[in-house]
């Protein structure tokens, strides 16, 4: 089934105080982990595009908790994926060469798409794991002569 990213609609309320934007977000979330079970949907809601109230962002995060799988990647600067409490439910962050976040995406989906591989560097590994396969045999088949031979 192909897994596209839907579209997420917000009715954003901001004040001088508190935003009231955790408790929308949350329902948000939980009819999108509904379409991921059912229609095996996925969505991304950024984190940054939403008016968010100082604490509000880290009340979020505090309510959706920590899961089992927490990944660190290091390509054009740093990101973290972490699974959430909520099987489905993970939230990305990026950061620049500074370790200031530049981006937070809530993922709903079975797997967030920065950890998959890619079909090109797949191949590429692939050719390159049988490369060192082909080394390894040689250097083996050599030390083995060298063994008979003394």
């Amino acid at each position: 089934m192909d897994q596209t990213d839907s579209v997420i609609h917000f009715n954003i309320q901001a004040s001088d105080q508190l935003t009231w934007n955790v408790e929308p977000l949350l329902h948000e979330v939980k009819h999108a982990l509904e379409r991921l079970a059912t229609e095996d949907e996925t969505s991304v809601i950024d984190l940054r595009s939403i008016p968010l109230a100082p604490g509000e962002e880290d009340r979020i995060l505090e309510i959706l908790g920590l899961g089992e799988v927490v990944a660190r990647l290091n390509v054009l600067g740093s990101s973290d994926v972490v699974e959430t409490e909520y099987s489905g439910v993970w939230v990305v962050t990026h950061y620049n060469e500074n370790e200031e976040t530049i981006g937070r995406f809530i993922e709903v989906t079975r797997m967030p798409e920065i950890l998959r591989s890619q079909a090109e560097d797949v191949a590429e590994t692939s050719e390159r794991l049988a490369l060192r396969l082909e080394d390894e045999q040689q250097e083996k088949q050599t030390s083995n002569k060298l063994a008979v031979e003394k």
